[in-house]
């Protein structure tokens, strides 16, 4: 089906936060929180960075839990992506994402073709290497409630797991062919069904969802919810049980960007670690300083406390019963992986602006931080909508108020304004203030009080011709703020509520119309059009 691409600036559209329009227009006053911006000729400094820390041991241990977790037969194209990888000249480009059912919001899709894209970019540009494409599940994350459900064509489709409250990747399916499967429309693709029905936990469903959607463009899915790979977190376990040195550097920052007047992202705790409790919860460890010499620490939510020597013996021994928050999430990913760049939405963007020295302090190479691409998509019913209303997909994006003066002015509507005789009448109003001042003052309050009685009375004709003129072009009116709804739900981006199925079920070649449009070092917000 062929679409239309046409990007605006980001700012433009009125739906990012000012951090991130001020980092892609390349505000002095954000550079202190990155290390080097995205453009293609900064890769290069990156690879060497990158090279120069990265063990053989890190990219053998890697490779090993891949093969384990895709088993003897991935696809082709997954398989020579697992071969790229253990090769010393290849690299990543990552992005994550929750376990949202089903993909959840679009922008989960968006996400993953802006690291495709930028891969393909990146090998153009430096053809002596390979780049892989990533999607960091985030299996450990404990928050049920916000991947739970998703929406589409208006309707809400929700899983009642049971046994929540600890890794979500690890949630076995139970109910979930009852509860969401058998509800979803006859059109779903298979692909769709046989993730779920095929898995024994919510991470494996998740994975063979993104094989399915993306194997063929050779990306990798990594669940890093595993022993081997929780080996990699000794050193930084070590180091924030014994110095929480973590905490210390999102303050530092969190005051630095404070000052640049931006608000912090995110919230850094004094250990920024989680542990899994042998009930399989997730629970954060918080320290308890009684004395200099002694420092207990508890496991929330249970009556457990650990001093801090047999904190690290459990980190050296059961590395795997800790689990990265947030603050710290990040860094475990850039110790597993070769990788040159994290791509984020806004908000993601704005919390690894916090991470810097949290890297710093860990002696982990910072990774090049891009937004993801962003998109409008409109359907080739609702794009002949906007031509019959005669705006551009551009245009859209304004204030409904100023949509409806473009349509009016479009339909010949005249524009009613009194303002000429409103000024007439002040100053007719004026003249008689003039000579009850020289005749009888004491009547200057009667008259002004008439003066803003027919001014009033003017205004009050004003609205009511305004809406006469409304009316004779009401339905084009209602058209409008019916399709402003249907491209912007609750008044916000498409890309935030709705799913991939909204589209993929009447266009199968959706992917590959994002990956043609995205320009991820572009930093532009792009409109897709049937045509």
């Amino acid at each position: 089906m062929p679409t239309l691409c046409t990007t605006l600036p980001y700012a433009a559209t009125g739906a990012f936060s000012g951090l991130l329009t001020d980092y892609i227009a390349q505000k002095p006053e954000l550079a202190p929180f990155y290390n080097r911006w995205p453009a293609l000729e900064n890769f290069a400094a990156q690879i060497e960075e990158k090279k120069a820390a990265y063990t053989p041991e890190a990219r053998q241990r890697l490779v090993a839990a891949l093969r384990e977790q895709y088993g003897p037969a991935p696809a082709p194209a997954i398989e020579a992506s697992l071969q790229l990888l253990a090769a010393p000249t290849t690299f990543t480009v990552t992005t994550g994402h929750q376990l949202n059912l089903l993909t959840g919001p679009l922008y989960f899709i968006y996400k993953i073709v802006s690291a495709i894209k930028l891969s393909r970019e990146l090998k153009a540009k430096y053809p002596q290497y390979d780049f892989v494409p990533v999607y960091w599940m985030a299996t450990e994350d404990h928050d049920f409630a916000e991947i739970n459900h998703f929406s589409l064509f208006g309707k809400t489709y929700s899983w009642d797991a049971a046994g929540t409250g600890g890794p979500v990747g690890r949630l076995p399916l139970d109910g979930f062919e009852e509860q969401l499967l058998s509800q979803l429309p006859p059109e779903v693709p298979a692909a769709f069904h046989e993730a779920y029905s095929t898995s024994k936990n919510l991470a494996e469903a998740t994975r063979k969802l993104a094989d399915s959607l993306f194997g063929e463009f050779g990306l990798v899915t990594l669940d890093a919810d595993r022993p081997a790979l929780k080996q990699a977190l000794v050193p930084l376990l070590t180091k924030e049980i014994g110095e929480q040195v973590s905490n210390a550097a999102v303050q530092a920052a969190n005051g630095r960007l404070t000052a640049a007047g931006y608000k912090p992202q995110v919230y850094s705790r004094p250990i920024n670690l989680f542990f899994i409790t042998d009930e399989g919860k997730r629970e954060r460890l918080e320290p308890d300083t009684n004395g200099a010499d002694c420092v207990e620490v508890t496991i929330r939510n249970t009556a457990k406390c650990h001093s801090q020597a047999e904190l690290l013996e459990l980190a050296q021994t059961h590395p795997e019963q800790f689990s990265p928050n947030v603050v710290l999430r990040p860094v475990y990913q850039e110790t597993l992986l070769p990788n040159l760049v994290y791509i984020g939405g806004g908000a993601e963007v704005a919390y690894w602006f916090q991470l810097k020295d949290v890297f710093a302090a860990f002696g982990v190479p910072y990774p090049i931080v891009l937004p993801r691409n962003s998109a409008e998509y409109i359907s080739r019913a609702n794009a002949g909508k906007l031509k019959k209303l005669g705006l551009t997909s551009l245009e859209i994006f304004r204030p409904l108020p100023e949509l409806k003066k473009l349509v009016g002015a479009a339909l010949g509507q005249e524009e009613v304004s009194l303002k000429e005789q409103q000024q007439a009448l002040a100053a007719a109003f004026q003249q008689v203030q003039d000579v009850a001042q020289r005749l009888d003052p004491t009547l200057v309050k009667t008259v002004a009080a008439e003066a803003q009685k027919a001014a009033a009375g003017l205004a009050g004709l004003e609205k009511r011709l305004s809406k006469a003129a409304e009316t004779k072009h009401e339905t084009a009116y209602t058209q409008l703020a019916a399709l402003k709804d249907k491209l912007f739900p609750n008044g916000g981006l498409q890309e935030r509520s709705e799913n991939v199925l909204s589209i993929l079920i009447n266009n199968p070649g959706f992917v590959q119309q994002l990956i043609e449009a995205f320009e991820p070092l572009a930093l532009a917000f792009t409109v897709l059009e049937e045509e």
